[in-house]
């Protein structure tokens, strides 16, 4: 039925009438179908271009109307908050105090301290074996006794000669005889009392005492043992005072000054106050990290303890941002800010100090407007809307939320 109405269509069209079955009426009825064919494909490859164009306008409209998030926006500010510098380091000694031994090559005959007692200067610490000092001292007194007969018997022989010169009974040889006697007296006993005052103070020395008041942390000596002189017998810890190394960055190292009050925690011990005592002014080149000194007061801590500190540095000027526009991309800080083209663009911060309501940042200019309310629902790039006062912000965050119900309605109907 349909070949006949294409041979109908085809005769009307030509000027002259065609025997079909014949040669000539083949190529026609050839030429005839190809080319409906052609314009069929055409027909419908037209089609699809246009649809595809008008599904990318479609696209296109819809990302410029309605894609975009309604936020909320606050310039960042510089503001004078109260800033703590938080610090770690090792608890050590205020000031460490060696005691060795003076006297050398006697023996230890008692121990009267240990580790971990305090104790006060001057008290007896080790007792050394003075038994030999002893007879020294009691011979060094007798040479000075001696002595001192010695001078007085020159004293009174000198007084004599002076006399016997003055009457004329001797002549001025006896008498520079007499005053070389006397003098030389003098001087063996000056000797003697040197002598005597040595091994006094050898015989003191065998009983080794504390130069200071403090903490003894450490004890080399045992009883029996023979001290050589200049050996470390015991370590102190004067007064008993700790400080805590905190190393702190070189950034936040001019932040700190002596008398800055200071906490001190542990999770063994348990928190302390402190303050800064000095700053050293070298920063280690490797690390870029300086040392704090803070004195601690109180607390159980112990030399070589890990501690760390919380520094109150005081109010300074710091660029501050709203909290909470203070998120975490791949467990790094950061804000979103608005450009020029209002588009988001997110800026990593370094957080100096928190604080309920403000956080202070580093690496953000004052004024930048930063993206507070609705900042968690964007990307890097996308396109927001600034509300107005009046306007409900960030009114199409649960827009994520709604699509799995329609999706669900969808299926319904």
């Amino acid at each position: 039925m349909t070949r006949r109405l294409h041979r109908r269509r085809l005769e009307a069209r030509l000027p002259f009438r065609v025997a079909w079955g014949s040669d000539v009426a083949n190529r026609l009825q050839n030429t005839w179908a190809g080319a409906a064919v052609l314009a069929l494909t055409l027909t419908l490859t037209l089609a699809a271009c246009g649809g595809e164009e008008k599904a990318k306008e479609a696209e296109t409209r819809a990302g410029a109307s309605g894609s975009s998030l309604t936020v909320t926006v606050q310039a960042a500010a510089l503001r004078n908050l109260p800033r703590t510098i938080t610090a770690s380091g090792t608890i050590s000694a205020w000031e460490e105090v060696p005691v060795g031994a003076e006297t050398g090559g006697l023996t230890a005959t008692a121990v009267y301290v240990d580790e971990g007692r305090y104790v006060r200067q001057g008290a007896p610490l080790v007792q050394l074996n003075d038994a030999l000092l002893k007879a020294q001292l009691r011979q060094q007194q007798a040479a000075v006794q001696t002595a001192e007969a010695n001078a007085d018997r020159d004293q009174a022989a000198l007084g004599r000669a002076q006399e016997l010169k003055e009457r004329g009974f001797l002549s001025q040889a006896s008498l520079d005889t007499a005053l070389a006697n006397k003098r030389s007296s003098d001087a063996n006993l000056a000797a003697a009392r040197a002598s005597l005052s040595e091994t006094q103070t050898r015989l003191a020395q065998a009983t080794i005492r504390a130069p200071v008041s403090g903490l003894v942390i450490s004890r080399n000596v045992t009883r029996g043992q023979i001290v050589s002189p200049g050996t470390e017998l015991f370590r102190i810890v004067r007064d008993g005072r700790l400080e805590l190394d905190a190393q702190v960055p070189e950034t936040e190292l001019a932040l700190v000054r002596a008398g800055q009050s200071a906490v001190i925690s542990s999770d063994q011990v348990g928190e302390t106050t402190g303050t800064v005592r000095i700053v050293t002014p070298e920063v280690d080149p490797q690390t870029r990290l300086g040392v704090a000194r803070i004195s601690l007061v109180g607390g159980g801590f112990r030399p070589g303890m890990f501690a760390r500190a919380r520094i109150d540095a005081g109010a300074n000027p710091s660029v501050t941002v709203p909290t909470a526009a203070v998120l975490y991309r791949e467990n790094k800080p950061g804000v979103y800010i608005l450009d020029a083209q209002s588009r988001a663009r997110f800026r990593p911060v370094v957080i100096q100090t928190r604080a309920e309501q403000w956080t202070a940042v580093d690496g953000v200019q004052p004024g930048a407007r930063v993206i507070v309310q609705g900042a968690g629902f964007l990307g890097e790039g996308d396109r927001v809307r600034v509300a107005t006062p009046s306007a409900r912000p960030a009114a199409a965050a649960p827009a994520p939320a709604a699509a799995p119900a329609a999706k669900s309605a969808a299926k319904a109907g």
